[in-house]
């Protein structure tokens, strides 16, 4: 059978696998076989994935699925490996296609270059380029090529246009031995640059972002800093922190937290209380006992609340789950019309040694939903509301009404 059809809520949303390869007929059958199964009047926002097998034919094949699907946005990006509901395509899937009805919903995509995004400079710009002040968009759908774009510093500036507004997606993977990469708005395919959809109107986007980590030992304040290096903490050389934290774990813990440790940064340090999903989590790329400083993947400040983290597999099982719980509460019982899933490559098998762990925990704990996505070469998404380019990470972001009756 070369085609999977996924019907995970069908009022809302559907999702599907296509496993047969260039085929021009099999795909406009199985496009419209999976548009019989949403159970709505209209699509309103369509997520199509491919993988490296269907570059040659990318853009016959948005093409078939705008046709067939009859979807008016149609956005997403290449993938080493594809979601489908509760499916990790790690290898062997050719393309995925989520189609999503968002009722009350305005949806706007646009694309900019890499020549684009060197050429704005600042917050308001990127607001006069989508034409979308911050007020008018309740989150972002965000797909990027990793080559040729600073992605660090379109970040800030896009942070800066769109304060408190949710991002979504993350860097395209592909071919990286021709370092190729594709981004897809509607039927063209852009090798270059970002695609980015706007939802406005009346669907929001709620948000996971597990990081896969742990807070170990305890939470402490950088005294002392320069550049990507931490050289105090707590007025004391940060290397001894970070040893006599090691060293203050039990034995089991010691050896789980062997080359696992990562430095959690709290983005807002006025929190009474830090968990999981407070730290935004960098490297921990070196430490130096002789002048007690460390060198992280980030520019950590003086005066901010760091802790450090372990990563494995049953903190980032741990941490998901909870993650997904805390949503679970603040969703109260609003529906979820669907959503789109970012995995890092380096999750999947390779850390959890079984396929399907984060989608198939997003369905077990939120209920059947039509969730569609891709293994990037980086996640994007919020911590405590500032969007980042994450690592190792599970970036979720669920399509839900924007306003909702309180529970009475």
């Amino acid at each position: 059978m070369v085609a999977i059809i996924r019907d995970m809520q069908g009022i809302h949303g559907v999702t599907g696998v296509w496993k047969g390869g260039w085929n021009e007929a099999g795909l406009a059958r199985w496009a419209a076989s999976l548009r019989a199964q949403l159970q709505a009047p209209g699509v309103t926002l369509g997520l199509a994935f491919l993988a490296p097998s269907l570059f040659p034919h990318a853009e016959e094949v948005l093409e078939i699925l705008r046709v067939h699907g009859r979807i008016p946005c149609l956005a997403g990006c290449s993938g080493v490996g594809l979601v489908s509901g509760g499916d990790e395509f790690e290898q062997g899937a050719d393309l995925v296609l989520g189609l999503h009805h968002l009722p009350g919903a305005r949806v706007r995509g646009f694309h900019c270059s890499n020549d684009d995004v060197e050429a704005i400079e600042d917050a308001r710009s990127w607001i006069e380029r989508t034409g979308l002040p911050a007020r008018e968009v309740n989150g972002w759908l965000i797909f990027a090529n990793p080559f040729g774009m600073n992605g660090e510093s379109w970040l800030r500036q896009w942070n800066q246009a769109y304060p408190g507004v949710p991002a979504i997606g993350g860097l395209a993977s592909g071919d990286f031995s021709a370092e190729l990469c594709q981004v897809y708005l509607d039927g063209q395919v852009h090798e270059h640059g970002l695609v980015a959809v706007a939802l406005c109107g009346g669907v929001g986007l709620e948000t996971v972002v597990s990081q896969g980590c742990t807070p170990i030992g305890e939470s402490w304040t950088i005294t002392r800093a320069d550049r990507n290096f931490i050289l105090g903490i707590g007025n004391r050389p940060a290397y001894s922190v970070l040893m006599e934290t090691f060293e203050g774990l039990s034995q089991e813990d010691r050896k789980k937290s062997q080359n696992n440790l990562f430095v959690g940064l709290a983005i807002d340090e006025y929190r009474e209380e830090l968990h999981c999903g407070d730290f935004l989590v960098r490297n921990l790329l070196g430490g130096d006992p002789k002048n007690g400083a460390l060198a992280v993947g980030a520019y950590p400040r003086t005066g901010q609340t760091l802790q450090f983290q372990r990563r494995d597999s049953e903190t980032a099982d741990a941490e998901l789950s909870a993650l997904l719980a805390r949503a679970r509460t603040r969703l109260a019982g609003r529906p979820i019309y669907g959503g789109c899933l970012t995995v890092c490559n380096g999750r999947g098998t390779r850390l959890f040694g079984a396929p399907n762990h984060d989608a198939g925990l997003i369905q077990e704990q939120l209920g059947p939903t039509a969730i569609t996505g891709f293994f990037g070469h980086g996640e994007l998404g919020p911590v405590a509301r500032q969007n980042f380019l994450h690592g190792y990470t599970a970036s979720l972001g669920l399509f839900v009404p924007k306003n909702w009756p309180e529970a009475p």
